[in-house]
């Protein structure tokens, strides 16, 4: 019998992923990849009326094409440094993480496990984890190692962790326990660290501490010395005989601005000026303050 036939919409998104591929293994052209693969997953959705039925009849191909196609766009995200948009881009074709296929969710864990961002994964891992049809699957186990050891245990999700292999059935026994150590490890580690962390911040509190103490003791002295400064000077300053001081400054003013210093009939105005002036300089600069002498 002859082979049957590409669906039409099934055999556009196999050319596109087909020249996806050569852009990002042979090109290099990253963004050229997406924009194909974006395609080839917007073709696969749009099929309507008896195309739409061709293409049930080849489910299994074209879910296929799909994974490939978002496997090919994570990896030239991830090439282009965009790894923080691989997730909702996924998404937007598959709508909800339950429906992520095995191979896309693996790359996604590992993704975000290589860039330190392991949380992003921590919900839809739970939720792809807890679906009773992905149960099924047989990458199950294998998907479930592989959240524990990338997601739950870096984040220090140990109780978690061991809630999800009590209740895994793909596990034996064995397997079971052997999960069961290296979470119990991990805990290890974990508080070891922990304690490392706090003895190294202990000094550092310390010697803060004290550096702080210094510097505010420092700050207390010169606030003693400035307050009594200006205690000194407030003291000193209510002696001053301010209104003498402000006429002469006044005067002052008048000669300069006002006044003509060359002028004959100017100098009667000055000599009086200069005598209130040195009133004044006596009555500041003296010991002690002495009234003003009249003539």
């Amino acid at each position: 019998s002859e082979p049957l036939a590409w669906p039409p919409v099934s055999a556009q998104a196999a050319s596109l992923l087909e020249e996806a591929a050569d852009l990002l293994v042979l090109h290099r052209d990253f963004a050229a990849a997406v924009e194909r693969c974006e395609a080839g997953c917007d073709s696969l959705g749009a099929g309507t009326g008896p195309e739409r039925l061709l293409i049930c009849l080849f489910l299994t191909s074209s879910a296929e094409l799909k994974c490939s196609l978002c496997v090919v766009g994570i990896q030239a995200l991830a090439e282009m440094n965009r790894w923080r948009e691989v997730l909702s881009w996924v998404l937007q074709y598959y709508r909800v993480p339950e429906h992520l296929p095995p191979k896309v969710l693996e790359l996604c864990i590992l993704l975000y496990s290589k860039v330190r961002e392991p949380q992003v994964m921590l919900e839809v891992g739970s939720s792809w984890l807890r679906d009773q049809t992905n149960k099924s699957l047989p990458e199950y186990g294998s998907l479930l190692e592989l959240y524990l050891l990338h997601v739950l245990l870096p984040l220090g999700r140990f109780e978690g962790a061991e809630e999800l292999v009590r209740g895994c059935d793909a596990f034996d026994s064995e397997q079971q326990l052997a999960f069961l150590g290296t979470i119990c490890e991990s805990r290890c580690q974990w508080t070891q660290r922990e304690e490392m962390h706090l003895a190294a911040e202990e000094p550092q509190d310390a010697a803060t501490e004290s550096v702080l103490g210094a510097l505010s003791q420092k700050l207390l002295t010169m606030l003693t010395l400035l307050r009594r400064a200006l205690r000194s000077m407030s003291s000193h300053f209510y002696l001053l005989p301010y209104k003498k001081m402000l006429l002469a400054t006044f005067l002052l003013y008048l000669v300069v601005v006002r006044l003509d210093p060359a002028s004959p009939t100017s100098l009667p105005f000055i000599y009086k000026l200069v005598q209130l002036f040195r009133q004044a300089w006596a009555a500041v600069f003296s010991p002690i303050h002495r009234p003003p002498i009249r003539d």
